[in-house]
């Protein structure tokens, strides 16, 4: 069945791996830093667009997965209920 197979794995397992690291960076900033220069904020900026992006592909590629599970289950559906009706017209007959 198509539930098993994820084409997307790979990519979602990448922009989880920028989610975490993202946080990351963020997370390494906040600590090391007791004042705030220009730079820490610098880290900071790239650290919310890095976890933006990635939240964005995730978001992305969940729906994609989910609209495709949905196409493939209605054309199944459809396929299913031809099928009965060719059974229930050949038994009739």
């Amino acid at each position: 069945m198509y539930n098993d197979r994820n084409e997307n794995g790979f990519i979602l397992m990448i922009n989880g791996a920028g989610v975490a690291l993202a946080y990351g960076l963020l997370a390494i900033s906040l600590w090391l830093s007791t004042d705030v220069p220009l730079a820490t904020k610098g880290y900071w900026a790239m650290g919310i667009i890095l976890l933006t992006i990635s939240l964005i592909n995730v978001v992305k590629y969940r729906f994609d997965f989910r609209s495709s599970e949905d196409r493939i289950r209605r054309i199944e559906e459809a396929r299913n209920e031809k099928l009965l009706e060719e059974a229930l017209s050949e038994s009739r007959a």
